[in-house]
């Protein structure tokens, strides 16, 4: 057998056995990439995450060829390596034969999965010859949307957006960046809207033009937006809460502000200076707890913590480390800071509430809650004009919302809820 691309594929079922078994984050498990080449590393987080995007059906196909389920605590990773050959097969278009092979591999290394290796061969021999008929049968979106999604999206939307938000979701998010001046060096992109631009160029991020002498930043389209609706903001202070990773803070500095970036994580926050370094911006990085900062401002930016389901496409082992129990505790961890935050606000100021989630109770329900119990504050509501001209984006409430299907013809972008409050 061929030992090419193995190291690859067992990295790629050690960060897939850790969601699936441990719910830990696909990105706290790329460390199991260390040491491998590029390429590799390349491969193995391709692997993982296509696996993770299509695996409901993925798994609805496997089911397909096997007679019974498998028992976790004797089967072992049995089942990870069975998604992982799947969407080789499927997904990747990988070769049968390395694909099965490299499967079998997999499954010999494992204590347990060793005694399933002649099920893994014949199943996957299977998958290989009748997979794709059966993949083609199947209602891919619905079966890779997990119920606890599926029925929050279909309740909070309609049917028909929650199918088009999936549908969204089973393609790789696009990487956008936000030039620091209109006139920066860019890489290969295309122009979105004010100074954001996406990217065509497929090499190192690190390795494109303009990133080592600053001249840009790599940003989501619309994590780009609150920022924006703080409106003229050269020479006034403006406190950043939950600044990491550092996005909203470099826009702000751009923009002429006298940033107080607070993030409570100290390697998140020394990633900011970092940022700021490179780009030649400057803010004031202070690592505390948003609750606690007493500071007062005419502006006030909060990216409240959330579940991140409008991120899903970047982030695609979301939906299977994460439940409906999760929500309700991102929401009330959010509040507390929405009061803090607004608590900083001086009269006649502005205050802007975001998150990248799709959920209700963590933006629109938050807002709600909060207006009827802060006379003090009133909704400035977004216009059109504010937003590029996409009416689309804002809500009867005059609220920015998106979802990952806008910019559809573009490659999408993320789900993000804003509201935009004056203190009276």
């Amino acid at each position: 057998m061929n030992d090419a691309g193995l190291p690859a594929r067992r990295a790629a079922l050690s960060i897939l056995s850790g969601v699936l078994q441990k719910r830990r984050p696909l990105d706290a498990g790329l460390d199991k990439l260390a040491g491998l080449s590029p390429r590799d590393a390349g491969f193995a987080r391709a692997l993982v995450s296509e696996t993770l995007r299509h695996m409901g059906a993925l798994d609805a196909v496997l089911r397909k060829f096997i007679a019974k389920p498998l028992v976790p605590h004797k089967a072992g990773a049995t089942s990870e390596v069975l998604l992982l050959g799947a969407c080789e097969l499927l997904i990747l278009k990988v070769a049968a034969h390395a694909a099965v092979d490299a499967a079998n591999q997999l499954a010999a290394k494992d204590s347990k999965a060793v005694h399933f290796k002649p099920l893994v061969n014949a199943v996957l021999r299977k998958v290989a010859k009748e997979g794709e008929a059966v993949l083609s049968g199947l209602d891919r979106e619905r079966l890779s949307t997990p119920d606890w999604l599926w029925t929050r999206w279909a309740a909070q939307y309609d049917a028909g957006t929650a199918r088009i938000i999936a549908r969204a979701h089973q393609r790789e998010a696009p990487i956008d960046i936000v030039l620091k001046s209109p006139d920066a060096v860019t890489p290969a992109s295309e122009a979105l809207f004010g100074t954001v631009r996406r990217l065509s160029d497929e090499g190192r991020i690190e390795d494109l033009p303009g990133f080592a002498d600053g001249a840009w930043w790599v940003q989501d389209a619309a994590a780009t937006l609150p920022a924006m609706l703080l409106g003229d903001v050269r020479g006034k202070t403006v406190i950043d809460l939950c600044a990491a990773p550092g996005g909203k803070t470099m826009q702000l500095a751009a923009a002429g502000a006298n940033v107080i970036a607070v993030e409570i994580d100290a390697t998140r926050a020394e990633r900011i200076r970092e940022n700021l370094a490179r780009t030649k911006l400057s803010a004031d990085i202070v690592t505390a707890d948003a609750r606690d900062v007493e500071t007062k401002a005419p502006f006030v930016l909060i990216d409240a913590p959330c579940t991140a389901t409008g991120t899903i496409r970047r982030h695609p082992d979301l939906p299977w480390i994460k439940g409906a129990a999760d929500v309700t505790i991102s929401a009330g961890a959010a509040y507390e800071i929405l009061e803090s935050g607004a608590a900083l606000v001086e009269p006649g100021g502005t205050l802007v509430f975001a998150v990248c989630s799709l959920e209700r109770e963590e933006g629109e329900e938050q807002i709600a809650v909060f207006l009827s119990q802060h006379p003090e504050f009133a909704r400035a509501p977004i216009r059109a004009d504010e937003v590029f001209g996409n009416s689309d984006w804002i809500t009867p409430d005059g609220d920015l919302r998106t979802l990952p299907c806008y910019l559809g013809d573009k490659g999408g972008m993320d789900g993000f809820y804003a509201a935009r409050l004056k203190r009276v």
